[in-house]
């Protein structure tokens, strides 16, 4: 083989491995961002695509859902109250050529971004706001730091807030106004069976005054349930009626005795 055969055979070679070289694989849940000759020149589709070495370079994209955790955030509350808070944050990047010409690390933005608003959000609220409406706190970030990831082409889904955590005195001042709650709740609605209940002895007793005998009876029903009673005690109750009676048997003999004074 003469000189200008190993020429040939080394200029084949090094085409297919420049070939082999440019190939490069773009899976189905990425995007390729290309730049010539450092100037951004179009988005690489998934699967194998040509990126000429030297002249080329590319990077992939992850457009597939990611979850932030955002650690522990200290804030105080709108009523001076000192938390600490915690959220993930779920997000996906809609435009690929943007997530890298816009930001130089939107990972690394976006956790950022997503613990100072966390603490702004958390100030503009209550304690009990923040315990009892925790979706409402929650989509008050999202809309906030999907407005402000917008020009880097990143949607955010969704964030939640994970956990907060009080101060053990607040706990205690918590707990204690919570049994206070309870307490007037009982309170409140024993008022109200008492005033039921009066309500139903008065118009008993209404009833009762009406009918002629109807108190007798009672009283024998009464005396019926104390007897089923294993106790020694018997309380007998005595009506008025009978009462009345005997002041009357008493005011009887005075009228003559007054009228033999008159005499």
């Amino acid at each position: 083989m003469d000189d200008t055969t190993f020429m040939i055979l080394g200029f084949v070679v090094f085409v297919i491995s420049v070939i082999l070289i440019s190939i490069k694989q773009v899976n189905q849940y990425e995007k390729g961002v290309k730049f010539t000759l450092g100037k951004y020149s179009g988005l690489l589709d998934p699967g194998w695509r040509i990126v000429i070495p030297i002249f080329q370079f590319y990077k992939k994209i992850d457009l597939r859902v990611k979850a932030v955790d955002v650690p522990n955030q200290e804030a105080i509350t709108k009523d001076n109250i000192s938390v600490s808070v915690n959220a993930v944050i779920y997000y996906k990047v809609r435009e690929a050529d943007r997530a890298v010409l816009e930001v130089e690390d939107f990972y690394y933005a976006i956790s950022q971004l997503a613990q100072t608003t966390m603490r702004n959000a958390v100030g503009q609220v209550e304690l009990d706001e923040l315990l009892s409406q925790r979706d409402k706190v929650s989509e008050s970030i999202r809309d906030i730091i999907d407005r402000a990831t917008d020009p880097w082409g990143i949607k955010v889904d969704n964030v939640e807030l994970k956990d907060v955590t009080l101060p053990e005195e607040m706990k205690r001042v918590i707990g204690k106004q919570a049994e206070a709650e309870r307490e007037k709740r009982a309170i409140i609605i024993k008022a109200e069976g008492e005033v039921i209940a009066a309500d139903n002895m008065a118009k008993a007793a209404r009833i009762l005054t009406g009918s002629r005998g109807s108190l007798h009876l009672r009283t024998l029903q009464s005396i019926n349930d104390i007897s089923s009673d294993k106790s020694n005690t018997i309380v007998f109750a005595m009506p008025l009626e009978i009462l009345r009676a005997f002041e009357s048997f008493g005011k009887i003999p005075q009228e003559p005795q007054e009228n033999n004074e008159n005499r």
